[in-house]
């Protein structure tokens, strides 16, 4: 999951969550933990991280090649 200043991801993006293990993602090796879905989701602290746009990039599971994303909530404040 990254966060960015601008639609196209190329300025000021901040990764808030990455456990792809052998980079197939081409986005850099994640240190975050594989964790296993269960009913209530997957909770991710972006730690006061800033920016207006919110990407999500998953490559399968452990199950099989598909992605099983549900819904993806953003919560945050406005600045000014």
């Amino acid at each position: 999951m990254q966060v960015a200043d601008d639609a196209d991801f190329i300025e000021n993006v901040k990764t808030v969550f990455n456990n792809d293990q052998d980079n197939s993602a081409g986005l850099g090796l994640g240190k975050d933990n594989e964790y296993f879905e269960l009913a209530e989701g997957k909770l991710i602290d972006a730690k006061g991280v800033t920016g207006r746009y919110v990407r999500c990039y998953s490559k399968g599971s452990t199950a099989d090649e598909q992605n099983h994303c549900i819904e993806v909530e953003v919560h945050g404040a406005w600045k000014k």
